[in-house]
């Protein structure tokens, strides 16, 4: 059984026309879930983060920025990041939207949950948002996962480097970041030898790709450097930052995914903890077709569902080479 985390207050986030973050992504998304073919889909209830589990991540003095905006009708953090007087609503059930699939997941009864949440959250840092981003949903639940006694592996997809969820963790023994994104692109962050800090260090893991890497990169990404890093780990949970901006059509990027190709990377991914224990967020996905269509594919192999085709998978691209200079230096790493 798969949960699917969406509320209402989601589409009342409104970055202003033209933003590429628009509400028109949750159609998509509910029109790729529909799609899936997945047997059973439950919707996930919802309850916002509370100003603790938000601050556990964030700075008080951010959150009351947040609160300030939307009363005010909105403003602009950055170039990218506005936000509307739904957004803070929006932001907070986001933010708990993570939490209360942990908590439900750990009822029993689902194997994974997908949450549909805007805004996004992987660039958010503490004491700013940042690129679309208002709050760390990720983080905010990674955090809440720790509080508990697990250890907790996030692997971001997304083709953008997280660096506000990799700017919180870097010094943490008890959460792995991995990230496969574009490199050189935005935020600038995500080289191959930002590795952690303190007691931190190789629990921080970035794959920088060329522009044009296709699946099949991917996937030597994951059998040289991902599953050997996070089974090393041995985490208890994987929480998964699901952009799939990686997509060829995908207007604000140049990485060379198809849809088929999530199907086959989420399917590899997940399968490194128990069901049960996998909570994908979305992320980035500005291109309203390709969104669809990769949510359709990506989302049944959460549940160790076989999707509907992996035809179309892409071969070809750029970044072996990049995949195979990183796995030297996690091959080599000092234990």
């Amino acid at each position: 059984m798969l949960l699917v985390g969406r509320d209402p207050s989601f589409a009342e986030h409104d970055p202003g026309p033209g933003h590429p973050d628009r509400p028109a992504r949750l159609d998509a998304v509910a029109a790729g879930v529909a799609a899936a073919g997945i047997d059973a889909v439950v919707d996930l209830e919802i309850t916002p983060a509370s100003d603790a589990q938000i601050t556990s991540v964030h700075q008080p003095e951010m959150v009351q920025q947040l609160i300030a905006a939307s009363r005010a009708g909105g403003a602009a953090f950055d170039a990218d990041t506005r936000s509307s007087s739904g957004s803070w609503e929006a932001a907070r059930t986001a933010a708990g939207a993570g939490v209360s699939a942990v908590d439900a997941l750990e009822r029993g009864g689902a194997d994974a949950a997908f949450l549909a949440v805007r805004p996004p959250g992987h660039h958010a840092r503490r004491e700013t948002p940042m690129g679309f981003c208002l709050l760390n949903n990720v983080a905010i639940t990674a955090e809440e996962l720790t509080r508990r006694g697990e250890r907790v592996a996030i692997v971001d997809v997304d083709a953008h480097h997280g660096n506000g969820t990799q700017e919180i963790f870097l010094a943490r023994p008890d959460v792995l970041y991995v990230s496969l994104h574009q490199w050189p692109f935005y935020p600038g962050t995500g080289a191959a030898d930002e590795i952690g800090v303190g007691a931190g260090v190789w629990t921080t893991c970035n794959v920088p790709l060329p522009a044009g890497a296709t699946g099949d990169v991917y996937l030597h990404a994951c059998e040289r450097i991902l599953f050997p890093v996070v089974e090393r780990f041995a985490p208890t949970w994987m929480l998964l930052s699901l952009g799939f901006d990686a997509h060829r059509d995908d207007p604000l990027t140049d990485l060379g995914l198809a849809a088929a190709d999530f199907a086959l990377l989420v399917g590899r991914l997940v399968a490194l903890v128990p069901s049960g224990r996998r909570i994908a967020f979305l992320e980035g996905g500005y291109d309203l077709r390709a969104l669809r269509d990769s949510v359709a594919a990506a989302v049944p192999t959460l549940v160790g569902e076989v999707a509907a085709s992996v035809a179309g998978s892409t071969t070809g691209g750029p970044g072996r080479r990049q995949v195979d200079e990183v796995a030297t230096r996690w091959d080599q790493r000092q234990t």
